[in-house]
């Protein structure tokens, strides 16, 4: 297993698991003592060094993501603009958008 197949099942997981942790607390008619055990349980899995570790993770991927994205897109924007430059010199009827 690759990386980052390794890592999207890891955010597959943990946002499967916090979904559930979520719809339970809402979902539940226990009292604040359940709740209180779970927000407990919550921040001691928050704290954890692991947990910590993979978010991190997860985050410089999907930032290494955006940059691969906005690197493939930028040439593509140029393009387009100078396309449209390009249209509005070519306009010679003097007519204006407004």
């Amino acid at each position: 297993m690759k990386d980052s197949e390794k890592g999207r099942s890891m955010r597959y997981r943990l946002t499967f698991i916090t979904g559930m942790a979520v719809g339970y607390v809402l979902g539940t008619r226990a009292g604040r003592e359940r709740y209180e055990q779970l927000r407990a349980c919550a921040q001691k899995l928050a704290q954890n060094p692991a947990v910590r570790n993979t978010a991190e993770s997860a985050a410089q991927g999907g930032r290494q993501a955006a940059v691969k994205a906005l690197d493939k897109v930028r040439p593509l924007r140029e393009k387009i603009g100078q396309r449209d430059a390009r249209a509005v010199r070519e306009d010679d009827w003097g007519t204006s958008n407004t």
